[in-house]
């Protein structure tokens, strides 16, 4: 009985560990937001990220703490892509802290906004395996994300949307869809608040399909600083908090 718990337990940490790695690989699209855009940085610019994504259940916690994203216009409509994460897993078995799978992409603009016609773009995403599967930190297996966004604005109104395919190998895992749509208004130049639905197909062959919505905006300290948050929770299957809290710096 107690190898068939220690057994029990072992899988339910990898399980986890697998979770970690899904949520964590679909929340950091967009800062603050799940959901991305096709919008990429301006040519010759940089954004860089210092932030931490979580997720609170019943049973456990995940999140990065922190992770640091950057982001770099290469060519005019092409932006250059890398996030590079500390992971966090705490569960009743324990805590596991460590490096994590780190995420590199580049986004694509083929279709520039009119006043008729929303920007449309690409942003596919790759995760590297760097983190430690024994301990829980990283997926084991290379996975790809292969997603396209579309985004209109009117005036302070902006909406943006869209979703792709998570290549994602290994035992009792399947491929799994992601889509999202988000909307967001500039009360002033200090202020954006928005809010996002989302949902994305079962990833594990013992998993469900999931939903969930997230509020959150932007402080615009200035045109180089800004502070983004979010705060949200699930529509089905076990409950869950998420979180978002960042710092964004842009050159």
């Amino acid at each position: 009985m107690k190898n068939m718990s220690l057994r029990s337990c072992n899988r339910i940490i990898l399980r986890v560990g697998t979770l970690f790695s899904l949520i964590y690989t679909s929340a950091l699209a967009g800062p603050p937001f799940k959901t991305d855009d096709p919008q990429p940085v301006d040519y010759l610019h940089w954004e860089f990220y210092i932030a931490s994504e979580q997720q609170f259940t019943k049973h456990e916690t995940n999140a990065t703490y922190p992770h640091i994203e950057i982001n770099y216009g290469a060519i005019p409509n092409v932006q250059l892509h890398i996030v590079a994460p500390l992971g966090y897993i705490h569960t009743i078995e324990g805590t596991r802290y460590g490096y994590s799978d780190t995420e590199i992409g580049v986004k694509y603009r083929f279709v520039k906004e009119t006043e008729m016609l929303p920007q449309i773009g690409l942003f596919p995403l790759i995760e590297i395996p760097t983190g430690n599967e024994n301990e829980h930190l990283g997926n084991g297996k290379m996975q790809a994300y292969v997603p396209l966004w579309i985004q209109k604005s009117w005036g302070k109104l902006t909406t943006y949307g869209g979703g792709g395919v998570w290549y994602n190998p290994g035992p009792d895992r399947k491929n799994w869809a992601f889509a999202g749509w988000e909307i967001q208004y500039d009360f002033s130049e200090l202020l954006t608040l928005g809010g996002e639905i989302n949902y994305q197909t079962a990833a594990t062959q013992d998993s469900e399909p999931k939903a969930g919505f997230n509020l959150g905006g932007f402080v615009n300290l200035n045109e180089q600083h800004h502070i983004l948050f979010s705060l949200g929770c699930s529509l089905s299957g076990e409950t869950a908090i998420t979180g978002y809290i960042g710092y964004q710096y842009c050159l």
